[in-house]
């Protein structure tokens, strides 16, 4: 993933597997963005609803992979390959297969992980979901190392459902959308898609077809329900068709080269979801002008949208501008308060201007994005730098001890915790939270 990922497809954490036959590596990233995670909550969230399921526990993941695949691993965490996106047709494909997984989910299928503990693959897929919990806390070299003794192989294995799961994990897709007003097509439309794909050779083959066994049978049930379903010709809403296309945009001008965004969306195409590619295309391209320009004229339509800020804060500040940048970061957080990437940039945005007046409010950023999603080493280490540029030596050495204690650095945390708690007030919340971290490692210790 390029560097310019870094602000609106952020965190590019890159984790390490290992190839079958071929003994080669290959790497695996997850990527971070508030607006396409908006978008796939927007379609799963009805689905998990329907499912019995909370929404705020079902993790999700985007994986940077151009293969079609998506699956379900250790617990309640969904994991979708880019190239399922961009590759998809239209909401309701994805809709379709995020109904399917749902399905393994609840149904669950995840026991396998008890069989597969049986036949000593147990590890190689630990290594997988704490690699990837370790890389998503802002780890990523935590995350390819214990990665990296996992095989790919096993992997698959552990993925590899039974044609019944397959079967079962349909009929309850089928079911919530039915429950959710929303039409099977796409579901059937995706699987007649990879049915395409069943006379090549496996290694041609996308990962989904060879982990998600497809028959005939299938097909047909599915066929059968779209015919007799009321809600079969129910379009998706124009806004998540809307979402769709900004989503698969987005995605082709960051993965794919600018040339090849700019032949995709030629300066003819005056759509939105075209301009937006072509902004980001330009500004991969080290063509920042082109690239405002572009996204002034997005902004000139639609003054209230979140994410054309996002993207105009990260040319800017990617660019060398980071005064100008914070601007349309604030624009943007005023827009969507509780986006914890949105906080993280803005406060990166105000760090990086060397200017003391906006060390309070970088300070508030932080602590919010923190609030929200507490288990980022990253953010914690911006919180000390702020801090401790701000006088504030006590919450400094807290906010080191916090991130030692995710990154697994216990003597490292007990030391700044120590520090923090001989500066603050006795009894003080910050005191307490110090003297709870000492008390964790020397537990630790002890058993």
């Amino acid at each position: 993933m390029p560097v310019l990922f870094k602000s609106v497809l952020a965190l590019v954490l890159t984790l390490v597997l290992c190839l079958p036959a071929r003994a080669q590596s290959q790497s695996i990233s997850l990527i971070r963005d508030t607006e396409i995670e908006t978008t796939i909550r927007a379609y799963a969230t009805p689905v998990f609803l329907a499912a019995g399921l909370d929404p705020s526990s079902v993790r999700i993941y985007l994986v940077n992979d151009r293969q079609i695949n998506a699956f379900v691993a250790g617990g309640q965490n969904l994991f979708i390959n880019t190239g399922l996106l961009v590759q998809s047709e239209n909401a309701g494909q994805v809709i379709g297969v995020i109904a399917h997984e749902t399905g393994h989910i609840a149904g669950g299928h995840l026991i396998r992980v008890q069989e597969a503990q049986k036949r000593g693959t147990a590890e190689s897929i630990l290594a997988f979901v704490l690699g990837t919990a370790a890389a998503a806390a802002g780890r990523p070299d935590v995350g390819a190392a214990v990665m990296s003794g996992g095989q790919n192989i096993a992997l698959r294995n552990y993925l590899q459902y039974s044609r019944t799961q397959e079967g079962s994990a349909d009929a309850a897709a089928m079911k919530f959308l039915d429950e959710t007003h929303q039409s099977a097509q796409g579901l059937l439309d995706f699987m007649q898609i990879l049915s395409n794909q069943e006379l090549l050779a496996p290694a041609r083959q996308d990962p989904y077809l060879r982990t998600h066994p497809l028959s005939q049978d299938r097909i047909e049930a599915l066929a059968d329900f779209v015919a007799k379903s009321p809600y079969s010709k129910v379009p998706v809403s124009p806004a998540l068709e809307r979402q769709h296309q900004r989503m698969v945009a987005k995605l082709r001008a960051f993965l794919d080269e600018p040339g090849m965004t700019m032949r995709r969306y030629p300066e003819s195409d005056q759509s939105d979801e075209a301009l937006y590619a072509r902004a980001i295309a330009a500004h991969r391209a080290a063509d920042s002008k082109k690239s405002i320009v572009l996204i002034d004229q997005l902004l000139a339509h639609h003054p209230d949208d979140p994410y054309y800020y996002e993207l105009k804060g990260q040319v800017l500040f990617e660019s060398g501008h980071p005064l100008e940048a914070v601007g349309p970061y604030t624009t943007a957080v005023r827009l969507l308060p509780d986006a914890p990437l949105l906080r993280l940039d803005l406060a990166r945005c105000q760090l990086a201007t060397n200017d003391p007046k906006m060390l309070p409010s970088a300070i508030e950023n932080l602590q919010v994005s923190l609030a929200i999603e507490p288990n980022r080493p990253f953010v914690w280490r911006q919180l000390a730098i702020a801090t401790g540029r701000n006088g504030q030596e006590a919450e400094s050495s807290l906010a080191l001890a916090e991130e030692a204690m995710l990154l697994n650095k216990p003597a490292e945390a007990k030391f700044h915790a120590g520090q923090a708690e001989h500066l603050l007030p006795t009894g003080s919340p910050n005191w307490l939270k110090a003297q709870d971290i000492i008390a964790a490692v020397d537990q630790a210790r002890e058993e």
